[in-house]
């Protein structure tokens, strides 16, 4: 294992360790209420184990990551249940090891360099991931002498545990999967507008590709600053999650493109179509350009924006900051839906499976309190219980309405039932760089080439640089070593 290190540390420069010249903030304690309390540790000693013998209690779990998911800030956050659990039932706490997003690797890299690796980072398949080119360098280690998926607490975990599988060994303990990008939009300037609503038109099952585009066109009118798609996902949301069919794939036999998919195609020409007809945002040909700033929701409470697409993080804010750009959420304006399907396809919303969890960094010192810490995590998830308090937090904390309320859980039973994810965050450079170009081939602020042109002049490209990573985890699969 020493020697796998070395190959990739071998290659970073050593640079100031996680943490240094940087101002920590500060977690403050927030507690759930006296009854809620009681029933989320009565209901844990049916699916946790004894705290008084499990391996990880009393323990402090490092967690490294650019985000902390698991302690408050401030008093209008959601308390972490399962986290909760974590501390008040096991004498469990996190050290959170600050990192940055575009640092994240090097850092790591030079603690492992240093011996003092933290515990664990987040798991993730998109633009979080660590995943597989990570794991191949060994940054990261197999799960398996801590989790069996096989066991019910898991089971239903077992299917997206196979996304981040290498050599027979599995990288992430996997507790939840959540959705990607949905639809959040204004119902009162859809009222204004005279729209079906989205979410009406989802459980009649007439939410579709050509209904989207319809209402796109209807409402965009450049000189009037009224542009119906904003956001980072405009393409990617159609293209990829909503199609269910992703241009980078992997099965039993690796990694392949996905390129000539039919679906992809039809998806990337309304995108075409959009962009041409100026119902995307843009400023002049600057494709990173969003209104103010990149603010999500921009201009959907003025209507000047149709739809925003993103997770519910992009919407799960304090009431005042909803109310300043998405619209009143205690007047019911602020409503989501999923994701469009294809007319023409085989009659599923697809959703892109974001999975939560944790991947265990190699040399961890606490790799039982991980699992423990990532245990709490998933009961929190499966008891219902838990479930009604963290909705109750929802609904308390941020005011979301029992429509709201519903359509969160459609998402997620939606993004549970036919799995999907990216495989385009931890690639080789070259990789990486070919499937951007492809990506942003058709983007929102223009469409110089048409899906056809794209896939002529990047195809073979992307093919060669899958096949040389698939060389890569064939291997590391009969070696257990990666030799890059």
């Amino acid at each position: 294992m020493k020697r796998i290190i070395a190959l990739i540390l071998a290659l970073v420069m050593v640079v100031a360790m996680v943490g240094c010249g940087k101002k920590k903030r500060v977690p403050i304690t927030l507690t759930l209420s006296t009854e809620d309390a009681e029933a989320i540790l009565n209901a844990a000693g049916i699916y946790l184990p004894d705290a008084e013998t499990a391996a990880g209690a009393n323990s402090v779990v490092q967690w490294f990551a650019w985000y902390d998911p698991l302690q408050n800030y401030n008093e209008d956050e959601i308390v972490n249940s399962g986290y909760w659990t974590f501390q008040n039932k096991y004498g469990g706490t996190i050290d959170y090891i600050e990192t940055t997003y575009e640092n994240r690797n090097d850092e790591l890299a030079n603690l492992l360099m240093a011996g003092t690796p933290p515990d664990c980072g987040p798991a993730g398949t998109s633009n979080t991931a660590v995943f597989p080119m990570s794991c191949l360098k060994g940054m990261y280690q197999p799960v398996d002498n801590w989790i069996d998926y096989a066991d019910p607490l898991w089971a239903e975990m077992a299917d997206a545990a196979e996304y981040f599988a290498l050599g027979g060994h599995h990288f992430a303990i996997i507790t939840d999967l959540a959705f990607k990008s949905v639809m959040p939009y204004n119902r009162r300037v859809m009222q204004e507008w005279g729209f079906d609503d989205p979410a009406e038109l989802y459980y009649n099952d007439e939410w579709t590709w050509d209904v989207y585009y319809d209402m796109c066109m209807d409402f965009t009118d450049g000189d009037e600053g009224r542009y119906a798609v904003d956001g980072w996902y405009v393409v990617n949301s159609l293209c990829e999650e909503s199609t269910g069919h992703y241009i980078v794939q992997k099965d039993e036999n690796g990694f392949y493109s996905n390129l000539d998919d039919p679906i992809i195609e039809r998806a990337e020409n309304i995108v075409y179509d959009l962009v041409k007809n100026g119902c995307t945002y843009r400023e002049g040909t600057n494709y990173w350009a969003n209104r103010n700033n990149a603010e999500y929701g921009a201009g959907i409470k003025d209507g000047v924006c149709l739809f925003w697409p993103c997770d519910d993080s992009g919407f799960t804010h304090p009431v005042d900051e909803i109310n300043q750009v998405w619209g009143d959420i205690e007047a019911g304006e602020l409503m989501f839906a999923p994701l469009p399907r294809d007319p023409d396809g085989d009659g599923t919303y697809y959703l892109n499976s974001t999975p939560t969890g944790y991947m265990i960094i190699t040399g961890a010192k606490n790799p039982e309190g991980v699992y423990l810490l990532a245990a709490c995590n998933r009961f929190k998830i499966i008891d219902p219980t838990v479930i009604n308090i963290d909705r109750k937090q929802l609904k308390e904390i941020y005011k979301w309405n029992e429509e709201m309320l519903s359509m969160w859980d459609t998402c997620r039973e939606l993004a549970a039932a036919n799995i999907r994810m990216y495989y385009t965050g931890d690639m080789p450079t070259s990789l990486q760089d070919t499937y951007n170009q492809i990506d942003w081939g058709i983007h929102r602020s223009g469409a110089a080439n048409t899906w056809a042109q794209i896939k002529e002049q990047r195809g073979e490209q992307l093919q060669y640089y899958l096949d040389e990573v698939n060389k890569m985890v064939a291997d590391y699969t009969y070696t257990g070593q990666y030799e890059g």
